[in-house]
């Protein structure tokens, strides 16, 4: 193929292209006198300028260099018509060099469109021009209009009059040539006599011209014989006409029985496609051996009869029949299927009768089952016997697979790429502005779970002017019902909107009537209160035996913490409450009969079996209760969480996958969740979930849960009443871990005197607010203080309790702990001996109590520098933890973060960074990148010898600063930590202004003599030290020296080294 190139004015034939082709325009046109066009000799010769012809290539070349483009072709002078077998092979490739340009411009010699003064103009002057121009009488128009995808006309003043879009209802008008051919409808699908029609009374130059001008319209080759004549170049071309059409009674397609037509909407699926075409035409598997069979399964909306369509219409020309069946209703598919038979040519009264008939065809046939969607139907019925043809099945029914067990999907939503694409084309977004709308679409995209009906819906209200791309995720979030309710008004799906799609399979449960149906049901409205995301099962045996213990129980001393038997009233029957034993029977039926209808999705993981939800079924199946049922779904699925929550162990070991479920089940609006006659039972659940919350390190969440259960009890949160008790216990322990020690502290101190009025100093209750209370005052580093409140609380328990009782331990613990914030090593070892010994009699070597007391005497070894003691302590308190709670539990990852330590301090760098980075991997997987441990670990890490140490500091810093805030203690932490590796690395500038911000901000929120905030002081001190700048770093010495010897004592390590490195400095300024 040979073009013309424009470049810098200058016009030049290329060489003969055989492989790459440059994009290029194309001109269409009518030739004038054959003296008049410029040929191909005439521009080797250059004799082409004078010539009227040269009007039309300058008018292509003009027009191509508009639209960017240095190549175009015009068959006057891009083929030598005097080579025959060069014109031959024009004349057979011209129909695909019409269908590969770029553009292809229509220039109509004969249609005049001129503007007057005013500039206005009447169009039934050129459309009247335009109807009886010349160019719609050549033969070689027909593939001119058809074959390019981009065709437009123009006047002989070179004025665009429209494209082939634009004015396709007029064309048709003109030419008899089918809109959705003029969209491109593929010729093959059209009969040849439809063909054949528009070819009559269409005229060429050359009498032959007029048969080989419809090859590219038949898809067939011909040696072109100029002098044989009209006549016999058609009988030429039927003849070959007739040959392919032999091969189409065998192998093409005589029958079409599709109830629509494709949407030009659809969008990837690429790799599906090749998948099913390749088990529906698979020629290793030979017909007489087996029927061909392929199963699409998936979540209505997802596009599954979209892809019929498109293989329908891909294996059109391999099939003799295809034929579509609605099973939807067995009336639907006896009518389809009754349709078939007749098709065939039997008159089948019944579906048995048609299917016969199918079976009976020796010809090769396709045919597709859609809807397949009721799980209680033998779709069995529906496949025609023996072995011959193939069938295509859709289906919400996951069983349904079992037809087709080696070759069926189970549908997923699209790929990224090919979502935002589809939202894009149906948002009518310009395809040159795509590359700007990437992020806004993708933003879509992930809102809507890459479903593509609803990535279809809204592209349609977009489209409309409803809102901007941008604007959509705001707006879905505020009206997500009436959003995924919005049906376009063209190209709609079988059930118009997704929630439509969902509500058919809803449909089928409530027709069923069955107890499984009904169970179904209610375990999908308690589902739609939680997250879309994996739900352990087992939380539904927990809330049953939190059943039994609540049942057990006696309601008169229950606190307003506590579940009642009011809360177990209002669980649903498939718990089987009244069975001694857990009877997870019902459940699992409704789990299976939910996934089975692709309404959730079940997964068999490690440790436990879970249920998930894509996020539009989620959203659908609480949108589709009324605001009194999700009211009350609301406070059942409470019910679950907060006597699940009896067993703390099990939540603790399922943290990770809960988290989400807990966060969810909160995003209700608290006020509008007090009813009239529910406060003591929403009180319960939601003080189940703020301990929750607790356990889970959420402190900003539990913290605004709280500030709004206050106000909604009228509580006032800084004066604790007796009746509420435990809400101001949670507040205590939120307040601390926010940071805000000097607020718990005095709430604390409130609490304890409102215990010790009404139940006196000894009560269990009473002598854990003192046990927490002296545990506030060793985060304050008032050591002393905590000290002698922990031995108060460990006397009194011992007299009441006994040595052995669990919070007795606990106390000899504490005070174990304060024992070795002060230094006081040996009494620390002494005490955790005292306390381990008791433990392994008492509660067993593998108890989780006695390993924390092994892991804290391993701990003060440490610091006596007994790290090989401390390492094998340590060594075997991972080993129990790992074979008791598993390796990945947020306990073992402790003691592998202990283990790491004492490796470090041995100078066993690698194997500490090791152990390090396992710990991060795991607390990552399993607590999340944000949580406080998960912190912890990257703090450990970035803080050892390693070449990444600073960036890994700075990585936690921004993340704690995000999630915890500035103030928080590992915060705090993160600071100090950066602080000590840009010090290392000689950056002291750096290092200096880290530690001024985290010492002000220590100040501020710990308080001037704070143990860690005279850390800051110390540092900082021997920074500037290091910077020479003594004056300052002597009075911050003295700060620090003074601060640890009032609240650390003069003995303790930290206290003498900050003192020697004092005296080291003034040593040398002497």
């Amino acid at each position: 193929m040979r073009l013309l190139h424009l470049e810098s004015g200058n016009l030049s034939l290329t060489e003969d292209y055989t492989e790459y082709i440059p994009p290029y325009a194309i001109l269409s046109h009518t030739w004038g006198k054959d003296v008049e066009e410029v040929t191909f000799d005439d521009f080797k010769a250059g004799a082409y300028l004078d010539k009227i012809g040269y009007r039309k290539v300058q008018f292509c070349g003009e027009q191509a260099a508009r639209d960017r483009l240095q190549y175009f072709w015009v068959d006057t002078c891009c083929i030598d018509k005097s080579n025959l077998p060069e014109l031959s092979e024009a004349i057979n490739s011209m129909f695909r060099w019409y269908q590969n340009a770029v553009k292809c411009y229509v220039y109509l010699s004969d249609v005049s469109k001129r503007c007057n003064a005013d500039e206005s103009f009447s169009q039934s002057t050129w459309k009247s021009e335009f109807r009886h121009s010349r160019w719609f009488t050549r033969a070689w128009t027909l593939q001119e209009l058809i074959a390019p995808k981009s065709v437009e006309f123009f006047s002989q003043e070179g004025v665009l009059l429209g494209d082939k879009g634009s004015l396709e209802l007029l064309l048709y008008e003109i030419t008899r040539v089918s809109v959705e051919v003029l969209r491109g409808k593929p010729l093959i699908e059209l009969t040849v006599q439809e063909r054949m029609l528009w070819a009559a009374k269409r005229a060429a130059k050359r009498k032959e011209d007029e048969a080989y001008a419809l090859l590219g319209i038949f898809g067939l080759h011909m040696p072109m014989i100029y002098g044989e004549g009209r006549e016999n170049a058609f009988i030429r071309l039927e003849r070959e006409i007739g040959e392919r059409s032999k091969g189409a009674n065998i192998h093409g397609n005589v029958h079409w029985m599709i109830p629509r037509a494709l949407n030009s909407l659809f969008t990837g699926r690429s790799d599906l496609l090749d998948r099913i075409q390749s088990a529906l035409q698979s020629e290793s598997i030979s017909i007489a051996q087996t029927q061909r069979r392929f199963v699409i399964i998936g979540l209505g909306g997802q596009g599954k009869s979209e892809i019929c369509l498109q293989i329908a219409s891909l294996l059109k020309h391999k099939f003799w029949g295809i034929f579509w069946v609605d099973v939807d209703k067995p009336s639907t598919a006896e009518r389809d299927f009754i349709a078939v038979a007749k098709l065939l040519g039997h008159s089948a009264k019944t579906v048995h009768e048609a299917l016969q008939a199918l079976a009976n065809t020796q010809r090769s046939w396709l045919l597709i089952l859609d809807n397949a969607d009721d799980p209680d139907f033998d779709y069995q019925v529906y496949f025609p016997p023996g072995n011959h043809g193939a069938v295509l099945m859709t289906t919400r029914v996951t069983e349904c697979r079992r037809y087709s067990p080696d070759a069926f999907e189970a549908l997923e939503g699209l790929e990224e790429e090919d979502s935002k694409n589809l939202l894009l084309k149906a948002a009518e977004v310009p395809r040159e502005s795509w590359s700007s709308c990437g992020y806004d679409a993708k933003e879509v995209v992930n809102l809507l779970g890459s479903h593509p009906l609803a990535l279809i819906q809204a592209g349609a209200y977009i489209s409309q002017g409803h809102c901007q791309l941008g604007q959509y995720p705001k707006v879905y979030q505020r009206q997500r019902r009436r959003l995924l309710k919005h049906r376009p008004t063209q190209a709609q799906s079988r059930y118009c909107d997704v929630y439509a799609t969902f509500e058919a399979s809803a449909d089928v449960l409530e027709r069923s009537q069955s107890e499984c149906a009904s169970d179904a049901l209610r375990l999908l409205e308690i589902l739609s209160m939680l997250s879309s995301s994996v739900l352990p099962l087992q939380i539904f045996e927990e809330t049953w035996k939190g059943c039994k213990k609540v049942s057990r129980a006696s309601d008169e001393a229950r606190g307003i913490d506590e579940c009642s038997q009011d809360h177990v009233s209002k669980l649903p029957s498939f718990m089987a409450l009244e069975e001694d034993e857990w009877d997870s029977f019902r459940l699992t039926k409704a789990t299976f009969l939910l996934a089975s209808l692709s309404l959730v999705t079940r997964h068999d993981l490690k440790g436990y079996s879970g249920l998930s939800m894509h996020a539009l079924t989620h959203a659908w199946a609480k949108d589709r209760q009324d605001l009194g049922r999700q009211g009350e779904v609301w406070i059942i699925s409470g019910c679950v969480l907060g006597l699940s929550r009896l067993n703390i162990r099990f939540w603790q070991a399922q943290e990770r996958p809960l988290l989400p479920h807990v966060l969810c089940y909160l995003e209700i609006e608290v006020k509008k969740a007090f009813g009239p006659g529910s406060k003591p039972i929403v009180t319960s659940i939601l003080l189940k979930c703020a301990q929750a919350l607790l356990g889970m390190r959420q402190d900003t969440r539990l913290g605004q849960l709280l500030e709004v259960v206050f106000i909604e009890l009228q509580q006032n949160p800084n004066k604790p009443s007796e009746d509420f008790l435990p809400l101001y216990d949670l507040q205590e322990r939120s307040l601390t871990n926010l940071g805000k020690n000097e607020a718990a502290k005095a709430l604390l101190q409130q609490i304890l005197r409102i215990r010790v009025d009404v139940l006196g100093k000894t009560h269990p209750d009473t002598l854990m607010t003192m046990n927490n209370l002296a545990l506030m005052l060793s985060r304050q580093g008032k050591y002393a203080d905590a000290e002698a409140m922990n031995r108060q609380t460990l006397k009194i328990r011992e007299e009441v309790l006994g040595k052995t009782n669990p919070d007795t331990l606990m106390s000899m613990s504490n005070l174990a702990l304060v024992l070795f914030s002060q230094g006081k090593y040996a009494d620390a070892e002494a005490m955790n001996c005292q306390t381990l010994k008791i433990k392994e009699e008492v509660l067993g070597k593998t108890h989780p109590d006695t390993l924390i007391s092994m892991s804290n005497l391993a701990l003060v070894l440490s610091r006596q520098g007994k790290y090989a003691d401390a390492e094998a302590i340590n060594r075997q308190t991972l080993k129990i933890r790992e074979e008791v709670l598993g390796k990945t539990h947020p306990v073992t990852l402790m003691s592998i973060n202990n283990l790491a330590g004492v490796l470090d301090k041995q100078g066993k760098y690698a194997d500490a960074e090791a152990m390090n980075r396992q710990t991060l991997k795991i607390r990552e997987e399993v607590l999340g990148k944000t949580h406080p441990d998960t912190l912890i670990s990257m703090g450990n890490l970035a803080g050892g010898k390693y070449a990444d140490a600073e960036a890994m500091n700075r990585q936690t810093l921004e993340i704690s600063k995000e999630v915890l805030g500035k103030a928080h203690p590992v915060t705090l932490m993160s600071m100090g930590n950066l602080a000590g590796v840009l010090f290392s690395q000689g950056k002291y500038a750096d290092a200096e202004a880290m530690n001024r911000q985290t010492l002000e901000i220590s100040e501020e929120v710990l308080g001037k003599t704070h143990p860690d905030t005279l850390t800051s002081i110390y540092c900082l001190a021997h920074l500037l030290q290091k910077k020479e700048e003594y004056e300052e770093a002597s009075i911050l010495y003295q700060r620090a020296c003074t601060g640890y010897q009032l609240s650390l004592g003069s003995e303790h390590p930290t206290t003498k080294a900050c003192i020697n490195h004092y005296s080291v400095m003034l040593s040398r300024l002497e």
